[in-house]
């Protein structure tokens, strides 16, 4: 019987490699240099599976995993939301430690360590990645008519002016001072934890891994601090002025196109360049002010009136128009840069070449086709428009390659190149999207530079000619 370890991608992987080879457990194709996100070692009796942090604790909650090693705040996300699942945390693994604080903006005026009062907060808004956590925190603090804006990620970006709070993970209270902002409470102390199937836990032969990993289990347990309702007596709010126009760039992987697509169209923001940022670059243009922020998260961004012209993708656009067909969202100007393909992936084996062959196929299955996706919503609207007849669609967080075959019939995944998808043993049918970086505005603006609005426009539809004479 084969046991179903799940491990964590990025930062973690080198450190977690490390432990479990000092324990002895084989960990062919977890390299930090490997592109495998999927092995299978017989002689071992494992099958290792390569997961972002945050899926880990739903693959074992769902029984898909044995056993995961992941961080304890993804862990904690979960259970403060579903707390029956069936999952165990085993004990804490050598690394280091993560906190979740709530911050707010210097310009708030709130004190270092002190939580304003309830009375003092109605409305207000908080910028997360952990809006379970955040919800928790924020019915415990009482604040009347709270919302929650959940991002993906660069929470930090948003106080003062779109956001009153941000919740988000940090090593320390040094990490959120250096961000720029004023901690007011550590709301998640946490490391690596080991985690468990409850099923498995009683149904397999865990024991002898179980065993091997035993003495690397040390260290405090995660601890959530629940606030109380503040006493603070100052808290100031900063919204947005509709006499200034607000551009939003990326950071992250569409960062390395933007600024020569800025440059073509003659801008260039001081603090903004293909490897570093500030988070609100200087403009020379009067008017505008420039905020960088994730990609994924602008459609939503443009369509609240938080900002008015943002540089995203095609992909992300697309998908947010497919979770709100109504969305006020549009795409203004086709860049032409930071070119992939979107399309279903399937393993190499699988027996046709196009989706028009594999219809068919998925459909006589006899169960419902496992759609794995980064982009589910855009996932769900190609099953339907190829009249898959019964789906499960699984969203990710992405290391999507190594759902196929077990845990997924076929993704929807984009790719610029396919070497990712070719070292795990995938192949991509027919691609049905193209993607490149765009620009994205409100059809109804709420900003009054309505003339510095079209001329930034005009300016980029300069930057996408100079790509398509090129």
């Amino acid at each position: 019987m084969t046991i179903k370890l799940a491990l964590p991608a990025g930062d973690s992987r080198p450190l977690v490699g490390e432990l479990l080879a000092g324990a002895g457990v084989t960990t062919t194709g977890y390299e930090p240099s490997s592109r495998q996100l999927r092995s299978v070692l017989h002689e071992d009796g494992l099958t290792l599976r390569v997961f972002r942090e945050k899926d880990i604790p739903i693959q074992v909650a769902l029984g898909n995993y044995d056993i995961g090693i992941t961080s304890d705040v993804w862990l904690s996300e979960l259970q403060v939301r579903f707390p029956l699942q069936r999952i165990v945390r085993i004990g804490s693994l050598p690394g280091p430690r993560t906190e979740v604080w709530i911050a707010a903006s210097p310009e708030s005026g709130a004190s270092p360590g002190t939580l304003p009062a309830s009375t003092l907060l109605e409305g207000a808004r908080i910028a997360t990645e952990l809006p379970n956590l955040s919800d928790v925190a924020a019915v415990q603090m009482r604040i009347p008519r709270y919302r929650l804006l959940p991002v993906h990620g660069s929470a930090d970006a948003y106080p003062p002016d779109d956001a009153e709070f941000a919740v988000l993970s940090a090593s320390g209270r040094e990490q959120v001072e250096a961000k720029g902002l004023v901690p007011l409470h550590r709301l998640f102390s946490g490391g690596l934890g080991l985690l468990a199937n409850a099923d498995a836990l009683r149904s397999k032969p865990l024991g002898s891994l179980l065993a091997k990993l035993a003495p690397l289990l040390s260290g405090a347990p995660p601890v959530l601090d629940v606030p109380r309702p503040g006493s603070g007596t100052t808290f100031r709010r900063q919204e947005r002025s509709l006499d200034v126009l607000r551009l939003a760039v990326p950071d992250g992987h569409a960062q390395r196109h933007t600024p020569a697509a800025l440059l073509a169209g003659g801008m260039q923001f001081e603090g903004y360049d293909e490897k570093s940022f500030i988070r609100r670059p200087v403009s020379n243009i009067r008017g505008l002010e420039v905020k960088v922020v994730r990609p994924q998260d602008m459609p939503q961004m443009v369509a609240m009136g938080m900002f008015d012209i943002a540089v995203s993708g095609f992909d992300i656009l697309h998908e947010h128009v497919c979770k709100f067909p109504s969305s006020p969202v549009q795409m203004q100007v086709d860049l032409g840069r930071n070119r992939y393909w979107i399309g279903p992936v399937v393993d190499a084996a699988f027996p046709v070449d196009t989706t028009a062959e594999a219809i068919p196929i998925w459909n006589s299955l006899g169960r419902p086709v496992r759609i794995a996706s980064e982009f589910p919503a855009t996932a769900e609207r190609f099953a339907h428009d190829h009249q898959i007849q019964h789906t499960a669609i699984i969203p990710v967080a992405g290391a999507s390659e190594g759902f196929v075959p077990e845990d997924a019939d076929f993704l929807v995944e984009g790719t610029e190149t396919g070497t990712s998808i070719r070292a795990n043993g995938l192949k991509m049918l027919d691609a049905f999207m193209e993607s490149t970086a765009c620009v994205i505005t409100r059809r109804e603006p709420v900003t009054r530079q309505l003339a510095l609005l079209a001329d930034l426009v005009d300016r980029f539809e300069t930057s996408a000619r100079a790509v398509a004479v090129s």
